[in-house]
């Protein structure tokens, strides 16, 4: 019987190492990806504007959370640039006047908001409402203005 030599024990060792780093990568590369859950995909907002981005200055993309104790309220005011919103917790229900009524937002809920149209928002949940919003603005263009009363 012959006896296997060093140098093909090694080749041997040095392929099946191979063989298990190729493997190990591959998989690896093949890793699942990360869930991705879509919140929202729009072309208007949720009165049925189509939604449009200032133009004439450099971009502003501001994002920030709004808390409401129960029953407090935004005051009438509107926004010139797009708004995202997903509600975090509790519930608002937004009056856009009488022409347009009253839309609830729960807790989970994403909307894009009213463009230049005057709204009302009140935290109507016996918790308090938060709600994570993103505008996507321009410099010297505000995302909020006070605004009067359609009523």
């Amino acid at each position: 019987m012959k006896s296997i030599s060093r140098a093909a024990i090694g080749a041997t060792a040095i392929a099946a190492w191979s063989i298990l780093c190729f493997w190990g990568g591959f998989s690896y590369a093949r890793a699942p990806a990360p869930a991705v859950e879509l919140l929202l995909s729009t072309q208007q907002t949720v009165i049925g504007q189509p939604i449009s981005y200032p133009t004439g200055s450099p971009a502003k993309v501001t994002a920030a959370t709004v808390t409401m104790m129960p029953g407090q309220s935004t005051g009438w005011h509107k926004h010139d640039v797009p708004l995202f919103g997903y509600m975090l917790d509790g519930e608002i229900t937004v009056d856009y006047g009488p022409k347009l009524g009253k839309k609830i937002y729960r807790k989970g809920d994403t909307l894009m908001e009213a463009i230049r149209e005057p709204h009302d928002g009140t935290a109507t949940s016996p918790k308090p409402a938060s709600i994570l919003v993103f505008f996507a603005g321009a410099e010297r263009i505000k995302n909020t203005e006070k605004s009067a009363s359609p009523y």
